[in-house]
């Protein structure tokens, strides 16, 4: 499930407490894009003349749709066409997600749902204990400042677009009666989850029909969601997806979103959740939905009521 790998573990391990085939489990997943490595194809069996080519595993695995053969930025500006988004709206967006970001880290509204990390080194230990992509000094004249990234005069920049990133999250899953018998008390509840997509290439509009699924299957409307926690694996996608469903911004990624936090492919669909359900406990709301795309044109989307 590429980048909606967190939020589809979280939702198989709900299916298999809903069968009783467990009563408690960690789900979640994790990206090191950093250590990602570059291949060499037919070293097996040798390469008799010539020369040999490194091929960069984080993109042929991670960042290129291989049904259409092409790079997912090009998707994105494919995505920016057919929805008829422009390039200063996705840099207004990308400005936007950098700035709450950027005050929810000042306002330490991530300590309680972020781990500090200890890394050993020659100096002593370093602690990461917050993102390193959000950026305070982001202006809007500098993001359009930014070439196009794929195409000679694209939309799509490094400024509007998810960062490369390494990263991690986890949440557990019980069944009430195991969380009443061992003492311990429940953040929310999953009241549904779906999937849905299309044709591969596009992708970047998948959460609209997983969310509409969802949305069917629970009897629910859009406006029903206190807080929605959507990837921005694009600025374009984003707002794509929240022009269609009728997003009100104001519920939206409301502590900025990936453009800004960065996007580690595994582990992004469990961090949104996470996200999800602590925006929802600090602002006192109740209901949330959280969705991504995901490479192959399908989606993911789960919703939760806080208990």
């Amino acid at each position: 499930k590429v980048c909606g790998s967190g939020l589809k573990a979280v939702m198989l391990a709900a299916q298999a407490i809903k069968a009783g085939d467990e009563q408690c489990l960690v789900a979640g997943g994790f990206e090191s894009m950093s250590n990602a490595p570059h291949y060499v194809y037919g070293m097996r069996g040798g390469i008799k003349a010539g020369n040999s080519e490194l091929v960069d595993g984080m993109i042929r695995d991670g960042l290129w749709d291989s049904f259409s053969n092409t790079h997912m930025g090009n998707l994105a500006e494919y995505t920016a066409k057919k929805a008829g988004v422009s390039r200063k709206e996705q840099d207004e967006f990308a400005f936007q997600s950098h700035q709450k970001a950027v005050k929810a880290m000042e306002s330490c509204f991530f300590k309680a749902e972020t781990v500090p990390v200890e890394i050993p080194g020659k100096k002593g230990v370093t602690v990461i204990d917050k993102d390193e992509s959000p950026r305070k000094d982001t202006t809007l004249e500098a993001l359009a400042a930014l070439k196009p990234s794929f195409e000679k005069d694209g939309t799509v920049t490094p400024g509007n677009a998810a960062g490369l990133n390494d990263g991690a999250s986890a949440l557990v899953v019980t069944s009430l009666a195991f969380a009443k018998a061992h003492g311990l008390t429940p953040m929310a509840r999953i009241t549904a989850y779906a999937t849905g997509g299309g044709e591969p290439k596009d992708l970047f509009f998948a959460p609209i029909v997983a969310v509409q699924n969802l949305m069917k299957k629970a009897g629910t409307k859009i406006s029903d969601y206190d807080l929605i926690e959507a990837n921005e694996a694009f600025a374009v996608q984003a707002l794509a997806d929240g022009k269609a469903l009728g997003w009100d911004w104001s519920r939206v990624n409301v502590h900025g979103g990936a453009v800004a936090l960065g996007h580690p492919i595994g582990a992004s669909g469990a961090r949104v959740l996470t996200t999800l359900l602590y925006a929802l406990k600090q602002y006192g709301k109740r209901t949330g939905l959280a969705t991504l795309c995901l490479g192959g044109g399908n989606a993911v989307a789960l919703s939760v009521e806080m208990i």
